[in-house]
């Protein structure tokens, strides 16, 4: 009985094997299929000369539904694999489109922005570390690694105390809504609009001429001269707190918004048990407060030190990085559309993505240790 049984048992196996290996070239085929018809789409918003309206709804078509389609044929796929095999896959077929695309648009081109900027100009001759050395010893690049630290230093700090002084302030104050909505209101400008904006209360005019812009009307209206606030060669690089003070105007509103919300959730039997024992408002602030929503704190500084380090809008429509004003994203931006220089472009890309990426590591450890969300 055994040997007449064997057959029919390998038949079974082999059966089983068949079936299973159908089921992993399915998992295969059927994704690269549509990966195909995705790029497919792709190519066709790159080099389509079709109407914009045709392209724009194709885009979202294609964007969307596509992303949609990816999932619910990976995630059918997934679900005909054994239990133990669905366990583990899974999870990454509800990331996985997210991972492509950070892959495609993020990983992929830093790889390429790196080897690039190891060649000339031209990326045609290997140069080495030589684009790096030269961002380290020319001057330009020197007064924007300097204009960036005091961007760091007093544009991240100024943001992070004023955000949190109005915070404590106007959660106090019966106009709380109407106060907290117009300190946010910059935030619903871009930073190009904000230099605009800017760009007039600095306005200067001649001294025989009526002042336009608000600053110099009010210097001129107390007795004194009109100046020409950032670009005030005397006061070099002090001139660069004038653009400071707009990315501050920008993203207080930010940051009160996030320390309104850590506040509002201290309990407030400990708030009040602190002042039945006899603490004044500046123990409670410091001691109670300042602790309780010290990992929103550090969540709102390592984002707006992050801004910071890119900013370019600000500074490229306000003084075009003239007069002392250079910062890293300028110099980038002058070196590799302007000077046509993609070696040394790329290099300072680099640069500035090695800048960020502790900070942004720093905030990521936090987020694990205080729970800040």
């Amino acid at each position: 009985m055994a040997n007449v049984n064997m057959p029919e048992q390998q038949v079974g196996v082999g059966t089983r094997i068949v079936a299973l290996l159908g089921r992993i070239f399915l998992v295969v085929i059927i994704p690269l299929i549509a990966f195909a018809v995705l790029y497919a789409g792709f190519i066709f918003l790159r080099d389509s000369a079709a109407p914009k309206w045709m392209i724009a709804i194709v885009a979202i078509v294609w964007g969307v539904g596509g992303v949609a389609v990816l999932f619910w044929i990976f995630n059918g796929l997934v679900e005909r694999l054994p239990d133990e095999w669905t366990a583990r896959l899974q999870p990454f077929v509800f990331v996985g489109p997210a991972l492509a695309i950070l892959i495609w648009y993020l990983a992929l081109p830093t790889v390429r922005t790196f080897n690039l900027s190891l060649y000339d100009r031209n990326g045609e001759q290997f140069v080495g570390l030589a684009n790096y050395a030269a961002i380290f010893t020319e001057r330009l690049m020197r007064e924007a690694f300097r204009n960036n630290i005091m961007w760091i230093v007093f544009g991240s700090t100024f943001s992070v105390a004023f955000g949190l002084l109005v915070a404590v302030l106007a959660d106090r104050s019966r106009w709380e809504k109407v106060a907290k909505s117009l300190i946010f209101l910059p935030m619903a400008i871009s930073f190009v609009g904000a230099g605009v904006i800017w760009n007039f209360i600095y306005e200067v005019r001649p001294e025989n001429l009526p002042q336009i812009g608000l600053l110099n009307a009010i210097v001129v209206a107390l007795g004194g001269s009109p100046k020409a606030w950032y670009a005030w060669t005397s006061i070099i690089p002090w001139n660069n707190l004038f653009l400071i003070v707009i990315v501050i105007w920008l993203q207080v509103g930010f940051a009160m918004v996030l320390f309104s919300a850590a506040l509002k959730g201290i309990p407030s039997e400990l708030l009040e048990a602190a002042r039945v024992d006899g603490a004044t408002e500046l123990q409670v602030f410091f001691r109670i407060m300042i602790p309780y929503i010290r990992g929103t704190l550090i969540t709102v500084w390592t984002t707006i030190v992050i801004f910071t380090l890119k900013i370019f809008d600000v500074v490229w429509v306000m003084t075009g990085g003239q007069f002392s004003t250079e910062v890293i994203a300028t110099q980038f931006f002058r070196q590799s559309f302007v000077a046509r220089n993609s070696g040394y472009g790329s290099a300072i890309a680099i640069i500035l993505l090695v800048a960020v990426i502790p900070v942004m590591i720093y905030n990521l450890k936090q987020f694990r240790e205080q729970e800040a969300f």
